[in-house]
C-alpha cells in the first residue's frame, strides 16, 4: 500500500494539472474580452483633424475636418449630401449661392457674406477655406440651405449627420455591459454603455444586436442586455425651407421659330419667311453671339423687327450663342468667373430692355465637361433679372444622354422657364455612318428622358426643316444638308423611289451611282406628324423648328393643327 501511495499521489496532481489547463481552457473560451478597439482605425481616422462621418446609421466613405473648433464639408460632400446649388469660383476665389432673387457670396478665408441686394452679414467664423486645392465649407454655412443635423464628438472625433428623420426602432440597455466591434465576447470593445441607457436598433440576430449608440458607436451588444423594443419618432430639422422659383408659363402651345440672322440684312427676311406659315406665336433671331472671353458679343438686334413681330403678335426670343468663326472661346473661363459671368447677364439684360425682347434662349454648344458648372450657375444667375423683368428664359439642350448629363437639365427645369431639346443631329455632319437626323426613338427618347427631369409643361422640342444627303464611297462617309424642298427635287432628279422606314418613321431612299453609295431619310410632313404625335403623348409645352426658310410650306399645315389641339 505505501508503494501505491506515491503513484496515486502523482495521478492526482496530473490530474489537478489536467484539471487546471482545461479549466484555464474553458474560462479563457467563455470569459468575456476586455481588448478594446483602436478607435482611430476604427472610424478610419488618418489625420489630427479628420472627422469620421455617421450619416443616418451608416459610416460615409467621405471625412470632415475641423479647424478652429468649427466643422467643415468638403465641397464635393455638400454637393453630394447637403445641396448641389452651391458653386465655387476658382478663379476668383468665391463661394456663391444664388437663390431666386439674390446671389449670395463669400471670398473664401472670409466670415462675411454679401448678396446682390446689398445687404452684408459677418457670421464670426471662416465660411470657406481652402486645404491644398481642396475647397471646404462650415457645416453651420451648409445649414443654412439644407435641412440637417449634426452633433460632434471627441476622443476620437466623429459626427452624427442626419438629412432624414424616419421612425426607428430603439431598447434600453438592462445592465452596464459593451459594445463590441462584431457579435461575439471575443471580440473588441468599442465603447461602455450603462443600464437605462437607449440604443438604436439596426439588425437583430441569434444572439447579439447590431446597434447604434447615442454618440454613434455602430457596434453589437448581446441580447440578454436588452429591453423589449420599442419605437422612437425623430424631430425633423425644418429651418430651411426650399425657394420657390416662380416661372412664366405660357397658357397656350409653343410654336417657336428660328430665325437665322447673319447679318443685319437679314431682319428684313422676317415677312417674307413668315408669309407661308401657320401658327407661329414665337420667333427666335439669332442676334448675338459671344466673342470674347470677358462675357462680350456681337449683337444683331433690331427695334423695327421686335415692333413688327409685335404687331404679328409673335413674341420675340432673341437668341444667343457661343458658335464664332473667329475664335475658339474658352467658355470655362467666360463662365466659370463671376467677374465675367456678370458682364455677360448685365449686358444680356440691358439689351433685352433696350430692344424690348420678350426672352432670352441660351444656346450654348459643345461646352466641356469643366463648364457644366459654371454654365448651370449661369443660368441660375441669369434668371434672377429674367424674372424681375419678365423676361421669358429658355435654354437649348443636346437630347439627353450620358456624356451631356452635365448640363443639368433638372436644375434648368427649376430656374429657367423652358428647357428646349434639340431633337436632331442624331447623325451629324461628322458622323461615321450614314443615318437619320432625327429617327423616332431617337426623338422619343429624348423626350422621355427630359421630362423625367423637367415638369413637361417646362419642355419643348424642336424638329428639324432639314434633311442630310449622305454619300459612302469605301471608308469614306460626308454628307450636305439641304432643306426640304431641295430634298424632294434631289429625289426627283435622280430617279429615286422612297419608301416607308417603319423603325426611323421617315420616307426613306437610296441609289447608287460609280464608287459611291447615295442614302436620304427625308424630313417631310410625313415624318413630322409622327413626332408630333409624341410631343402629344407627353404633353409638353409645343414645339420649336431648326429653322425658317429650310420647310415645305406644306409643313405648317400639320404643325398647326399640334397647336391648336387637333
Amino acid at each position: 500500500m505505501k508503494k501505491l501511495i506515491p503513484v496515486f499521489v502523482a495521478i492526482v496532481l496530473i490530474l489537478i494539472v489536467v484539471a487546471a489547463g482545461f479549466g484555464t481552457i474553458l474560462i479563457d473560451k467563455y470569459s468575456y474580452s476586455k481588448e478594446r478597439a483602436d478607435l482611430d482605425a476604427y472610424f478610419g481616422l488618418m489625420e489630427e483633424n479628420a472627422v469620421a462621418i455617421i450619416l443616418q446609421d451608416e459610416q460615409a466613405e467621405e471625412y470632415a475636418r475641423i479647424w478652429d473648433g468649427i466643422c467643415y464639408f468638403d465641397f464635393a460632400t455638400v454637393h453630394k449630401y447637403f445641396n448641389d446649388r452651391f458653386y465655387e469660383d476658382r478663379q476668383e476665389s468665391m463661394l456663391i449661392y444664388t437663390t431666386p432673387d439674390s446671389i449670395i457670396r463669400t471670398q473664401i478665408g472670409s466670415s462675411v457674406l454679401e448678396t446682390s441686394l446689398g445687404e452684408s452679414e459677418d457670421v464670426g467664423y471662416t465660411i470657406a477655406r481652402y486645404e491644398g486645392d481642396v475647397l471646404y465649407v462650415a457645416a453651420d454655412y451648409v445649414k443654412r440651405y439644407a435641412n440637417f443635423s449634426y452633433s460632434l464628438y471627441e476622443a476620437p472625433y466623429h459626427m452624427q449627420v442626419y438629412t432624414e428623420w424616419n421612425e426607428r426602432q430603439v431598447a434600453d440597455i438592462t445592465k452596464d455591459t459593451q459594445v463590441r466591434y462584431q457579435g461575439g465576447i471575443k471580440s473588441d470593445i468599442l465603447t461602455d454603455v450603462k443600464q437605462g441607457d437607449s440604443v438604436i436598433i439596426l439588425e437583430e440576430m441569434e444572439n447579439w444586436t447590431k446597434v447604434k449608440t447615442r454618440d454613434s458607436y455602430i457596434g453589437y451588444v448581446e441580447n440578454k442586455r436588452l429591453s423589449e423594443k420599442y419605437s422612437e419618432e425623430p424631430v425633423p430639422v425644418t429651418d430651411y425651407t426650399e425657394p420657390e422659383y416662380a416661372s412664366i408659363s405660357k397658357d397656350y402651345t409653343i410654336n417657336l421659330a428660328w430665325h437665322a440672322i447673319y447679318s443685319m440684312a437679314g431682319n428684313d427676311t422676317m415677312n417674307e419667311l413668315l408669309m407661308t406659315t401657320q401658327g407661329v406665336n414665337t420667333i427666335s433671331p439669332t442676334w448675338f453671339i459671344l466673342t470674347g472671353d470677358q462675357g462680350e458679343f456681337t449683337s444683331l438686334a433690331s427695334r423695327e423687327y421686335v415692333d413688327e413681330a409685335h404687331a404679328r403678335g409673335l413674341e420675340v426670343w432673341a437668341l444667343i450663342s457661343n458658335i464664332t468663326d473667329t475664335e475658339t472661346l474658352d467658355m470655362y473661363s467666360i463662365l466659370g468667373k463671376t467677374s465675367t459671368r456678370t458682364n455677360l447677364i448685365e449686358r444680356l439684360i440691358a439689351t433685352a430692355l433696350e430692344y424690348d425682347l420678350d426672352g432670352l434662349n441660351i444656346d450654348f454648344e459643345n461646352i466641356g465637361v469643366d463648364a457644366g458648372e459654371p454654365f448651370i450657375e449661369f443660368i441660375r444667375e441669369l434668371s434672377i433679372p429674367c424674372r424681375e423683368n419678365g423676361i421669358v428664359l429658355s435654354v437649348d439642350n443636346y437630347v439627353p444622354m450620358n456624356y451631356n448629363n452635365y448640363y443639368h437639365r433638372g436644375e434648368q427645369g427649376v430656374v429657367a422657364d423652358y428647357v428646349i431639346i434639340m431633337g436632331y443631329d442624331e447623325h451629324h455632319g461628322n458622323s461615321e455612318e450614314a443615318g437619320s437626323v432625327a429617327s423616332i426613338d431617337f426623338v422619343e427618347n429624348g423626350i422621355a428622358n427630359t421630362v423625367a427631369e423637367v415638369p413637361p409643361e417646362k419642355v419643348i422640342n424642336a424638329v428639324p426643316f432639314y434633311t442630310r444627303i449622305w454619300e459612302t464611297n469605301g471608308t469614306t462617309v460626308t454628307s450636305q444638308v439641304v432643306g426640304m424642298d431641295m430634298a424632294q427635287e434631289y429625289i426627283r432628279n435622280h430617279g429615286i423611289v422612297t419608301s416607308w422606314d417603319e423603325t426611323a418613321c421617315q420616307n426613306y431612299g437610296e441609289y447608287q451611282s460609280g464608287n459611291s453609295y447615295y442614302q436620304v431619310w427625308l424630313e417631310d410632313a410625313e415624318s413630322l406628324k409622327v413626332k408630333l404625335n409624341i410631343m402629344k403623348k407627353y404633353n409638353i409645352a409645343g414645339v420649336a423648328e431648326w429653322r425658317l426658310g429650310l420647310e415645305s410650306p406644306i409643313v405648317w399645315d400639320t404643325i398647326a393643327e399640334y397647336v391648336n389641339g387637333n
